[in-house]
């Protein structure tokens, strides 16, 4: 006897396709299987069990014999939701993967779905997963406003754990901006929640991002504590990237000379098993860094041909995962280009592209260009006003907001009188460059023009100058290098032009490393300068070069800086 298709549920007379619904079943549980598979850092397996999803459910999403699209109890409705949970699994291995345009196509992917059915709480966690991408991008203005108004979303759905994610996505930011208060204030309260729903991979992540920051205090304890705490989570949890990452973090805290606790056994122990497990799941990120963790041990042990090996290996996957990256940024560029360009009419996307964008960069969008650009050598100059947030603290907002604008204002003025190009500010940070998007020989020459006058010939209004606390005095601290850097076109609404590479965070530390009323600047450019100069016969004005000396610079070890100076 031939088995029935449909069958009735009395209560709410819906019709049920069994055949359908045995699809959702079995999709359910392959979603389960998805999380458990990325949980354990499988993210092969788990890609495999989102694409079975895709298989099974793809053909079904324009029927209309299905029930409606809003009614939560329908089939069509269902349907929809898990293909959502599915392009989310996508969306959060391909971030795991670093790959910034298949996040944000399956991220995007996943939105419409959500839409369809009415489905805020899932599309709140896209939405986190899409902020990342600007996080990793070094977006960090953009990413904490994102961060933000999701975390209003999850709040607003009552969704705690969301609220816990994004919390921790912040502090992480912070952490980037060195803000280590306001960092620890938001993983605490991500741990908080997180403890409280009994989340042990999102407690393990907490914690670790925790130890993270004490490590960058120095308060090398704490940080180990912590990052122990996590380390038994991860194993509990299988998570094998999660305990290399907290292997490598531990072995770096052993290896630490000023640490009571230094123990350069453990640390060869801790940082060996690391890169085991990195090699295993091929995760060249941290697999890189943690041979140059051990590298650098084995040299202070003055064993160096164990450091040679671990030297080269590190080096040689450097310039891999640098590549890698380059190309995943140049093709994530392309992708919000030809977003950008089809959903903007052209007098309406010209008037805004010229008003956001550096003159030449808006011209070859509108010509329909694709902006991924490499330049071989470029000058970039970070500046910051020194002191700036306890004079804010003490200052009515009206009054930060004219105060800042007046400053930027002027630096603006100053960057296009020399020939270079501003390129955002974050909070009281600015940065700018020469030799891009524009190439140009002088781009040392002019950088340097420019921050002499920002040093020197900045004068704030009465009205301004009077509003400032008692005592304060504006000064400003400015760092400079040179080196080679791709330029591209980040985000898509709310889209600017940016410029990105090791260069680039090597000028951000010679400015948080430099000194008020200096110019900082790395070897690199000053050996640079000094070539231009005598090449051109010019000394700028009398432009001299004081040696520093070598320094520690965070995230770059020991290197040979300069400040510039001008005789008067």
């Amino acid at each position: 006897m031939m088995k029935e298709k449909f069958y009735v549920v009395k209560e709410g007379k819906i019709m049920i396709d069994l055949d359908i619904q045995t699809k959702i079943d079995t999709s359910t549980e392959l979603l389960k299987e998805a999380r458990s598979f990325y949980e354990s850092s499988d993210y092969d397996e788990s890609e495999r069990c989102a694409n079975e999803v895709l298989t099974l459910l793809d053909k079904e999403t324009e029927r209309n014999d299905l029930g409606e699209e809003l009614d939560i109890k329908s089939q069509k409705n269902a349907v929809l939701e898990l293909l959502a949970h599915a392009y989310n699994r996508f969306a959060t291995i391909s971030s795991s993967r670093g790959d910034y345009t298949l996040t944000l196509s399956h991220a995007e992917t996943g939105i419409v779905f959500c839409e369809r059915i009415g489905a805020l709480y899932r599309k709140a966690g896209l939405i986190t997963i899409i902020e990342g991408v600007y996080s990793n991008l070094s977006d960090y203005g953009k990413a904490i406003d994102y961060y933000q108004k999701s975390l209003a979303m999850n709040e607003e759905l009552g969704r705690k754990g969301g609220m816990a994610y994004n919390l921790g996505n912040i502090g992480n930011v912070y952490r980037n901006l060195s803000e280590y208060d306001k960092a620890l204030e938001y993983h605490h309260k991500a741990l908080a929640i997180d403890e409280e729903l009994g989340m042990k991979a999102g407690i393990a992540r907490h914690l670790n991002n925790i130890g993270n920051v004490y490590a960058e205090l120095s308060d090398y304890a704490k940080a180990l504590e912590y990052c122990q705490k996590s380390l038994a989570m991860n194993e509990e949890l299988e998570s094998k990237q999660g305990v290399a990452i907290n292997l490598g973090i531990i072995g770096l805290l052993y290896a630490e000379q000023k640490f009571e606790a230094y123990d350069a056994e453990k640390a060869e122990e801790y940082l060996l098993k690391a890169i085991a497990i990195n090699e295993v799941i091929g995760d060249k990120y941290h697999l890189y860094w943690t041979h140059k963790r051990l590298a650098d041990l084995y040299e202070y042990q003055d064993r160096w041909k164990e450091s040679h090996v671990h030297f080269k290996k590190y080096h040689n996957l450097e310039k891999e995962v640098q590549s890698d990256e380059a190309k995943k940024k140049a093709e994530l560029i392309e992708q919000q280009n030809l977003l950008l360009i089809e959903r903007s009419h052209a007098k309406a996307t010209a008037d805004i592209l010229h008003k956001v964008l550096p003159s030449s960069i808006a011209d070859r969008l509108i010509k329909g260009e694709t902006i991924a650009d490499y330049f071989s050598q470029v000058s970039i100059l970070f500046a910051d006003i020194v002191g700036f947030t306890p004079i804010a603290a003490q200052m009515p907002a009206r009054k930060v907001l004219a105060f800042l604008n007046y400053v930027f204002g002027e630096f603006d003025r100053i960057c296009e009188s020399h020939g270079c190009e501003k390129i955002k500010t974050i909070g009281d940070g600015y940065m700018a460059v020469a030799g891009a998007p524009i190439e140009c020989a002088d781009h040392a020459e002019r950088i340097t023009l420019a921050a002499m006058e920002m040093m020197g010939d900045i004068q704030l209004p009465e009205d301004i100058r009077s509003s400032l606390p008692k005592g304060a005095i504006f000064n400003i601290r400015i760092g400079i290098n040179i080196g080679p850097a791709f330029g591209g076109i980040v985000g898509e609404n709310r889209f600017v032009y940016d410029i990105y590479s090791d260069s680039v965070n090597t000028a951000a530390r010679m400015e948080s490393h430099g000194e008020p009323g200096k110019i900082h600047v790395s070897e690199e450019f000053a050996f640079h300068l000094q070539n231009r100069m005598d090449m051109v016969g010019d000394d700028l004005g009398g432009i001299t070069f004081e040696e520093r000396g070598e320094m520690e610079i965070k995230g770059k070890g020991m290197m040979k800086t300069y400040f510039l100076e001008k005789n008067v």
